[in-house]
């Protein structure tokens, strides 16, 4: 079991909290006491089995967490859960004075904290960022459904119901995909649009999913009372197993790059540690020129596999820094590694890549692609610097690579630039 940060640690990660986070955190606790303040004073009128069977059934999906790609969390069974609590009451006849806005909130919150406590007790982050966001996501599903959406659909039937429910769902979907953009934008140092074109791309198929569950959980209690969550469960469980599957290949996946990645390091044509701060490089680059993660993600497999045709030399480049080496060599490494790379049979576009990382930026036609041109700088840089941090040497090899711009793109030499300016303190 992992320990738990001393407490001097733990002060220090909140005061390195940014602003925003800080916003949700403090706006889903006002949510939280508002809500229990409420549910105490109109304790009598809860009806307790459905708010511990939907409790628990948030608790259950916040267990159950998925790491999705790009490093994300999500907990769809959590949100299927509360979206559907925040809907259920007119839909099943309630009252609606029986289940108000806010004591959505406190079921939401009381059975996400139950579900989040096994992750703190196994040493595991508790994800808060991410409770706060679903929280403030199934807060906007129940204050836009009640009582507008709720008064519109009493006594209609089901097409009626279900065209009200359908763009509230999606009011919610919205909710958690801008504020995730706009966390991760902070975190990555990512543009805020690429952020959150990237966010719906990963989330729409998810949000889409977690929808038509939400609408069958309602319709389906009209029929079948709570025994229909227990019966729902088992499908959604054989779907989260293939979603886990899913993330867990993904993170082999980049894990064997790395590990192949290394190979040049061991035999000892390149410097430990070249590839990846040559992946790190390439990855903050294509972020500040605006790159979409799927292609930021080709980046950083070619970038990290961009020397391993230096395994064909018969002896090895001193210091493995290719951009000593003649243009020809050059060309020859890259050819070679990317048939290395062709071989695995489903990285052609990486090896495209790679394959491209030798031309100059300018005076050949076709010109080679944005995430070859931007490996090629990263290399060259450092191969120059290499772990320093010095500021003149890194100023140095900037006007090296600002000198002729037949070899370098002006545009991947200036957001470098930026973020060299940025060493040491990169959040990649």
């Amino acid at each position: 079991m992992a320990s738990r940060p001393p407490p001097a640690d733990r002060w220090s990660s909140w005061q390195a909290l940014d602003s925003g986070r800080l916003l949700l955190m403090s706006t889903a606790a006002m949510l939280v006491v508002a809500a229990f303040a409420t549910s105490t004073i109109e304790a009598s009128k809860i009806n307790m089995g459905v708010a511990l069977a939907f409790g628990g059934f948030i608790a259950l999906g916040e267990l159950l967490r998925l790491a999705l790609p790009g490093g994300r969390e999500a907990a769809p069974i959590a949100m299927i859960g509360g979206m559907a609590y925040a809907l259920l009451p007119q839909m099943s006849g309630h009252a609606r004075s029986s289940i108000p806005q806010l004591l959505v909130v406190a079921v939401a919150a009381v059975g996400m904290l139950v579900g989040a406590l096994p992750h703190i007790a196994a040493g595991r982050e508790a994800g808060l960022t991410g409770m706060c966001t679903r929280l403030v996501a199934i807060a906007c599903v129940a204050f836009v459904f009640h009582p507008a959406g709720a008064d519109l659909i009493v006594h209609q039937g089901w097409p009626v119901r279900l065209l009200v429910m359908t763009p509230i769902i999606g009011v919610g979907w919205l909710v958690e995909t801008i504020i995730s953009a706009l966390i991760r934008a902070d975190d990555v140092g990512a543009k805020f649009s690429v952020a959150i074109a990237d966010e719906i791309r990963v989330q729409w198929p998810l949000g889409a999913a977690i929808g038509a569950s939400v609408v069958i959980i309602v319709f389906g209690y009209d029929v079948m009372g709570l025994s229909e969550l227990g019966v729902f469960l088992g499908p959604l469980l054989v779907t989260q197993v293939a979603f886990r599957r899913y993330a867990g290949i993904r993170a082999t996946y980049l894990q064997t790059v790395r590990s192949l990645a290394r190979v040049t390091e061991v035999a000892g044509y390149v410097e430990a540690g070249h590839s990846r701060r040559v992946s790190r490089l390439a990855v903050a680059v294509g972020r500040e020129l605006g790159l979409a993660e799927p292609d930021l993600l080709r980046v950083e497999y070619a970038a990290l596999m961009h020397d391993i045709g230096q395994l064909s030399l018969r002896d090895p480049i001193p210091g493995g820094a290719t951009v000593q080496v003649s243009a020809a060599d050059q060309d020859r490494i890259a050819e070679l590694g990317a048939d290395v790379i062709r071989e695995a049979g489903v990285l052609d576009d990486v090896a495209e890549l790679v394959r491209c990382q030798s031309w100059p930026a300018g005076g050949r036609d076709p010109a080679p692609p944005l995430g070859s041109m931007i490996i090629r700088a990263a290399n060259a840089f450092d191969d120059m610097v290499g772990v320093s941090t010095d500021r003149e040497r890194s100023a140095t090899a900037l006007d090296r690579l600002r000198v002729d711009e037949t070899e370098f793109d002006r545009r991947v030499v200036a957001a470098l630039a930026e973020v060299a300016g940025r060493r040491p303190a990169w959040r990649l």
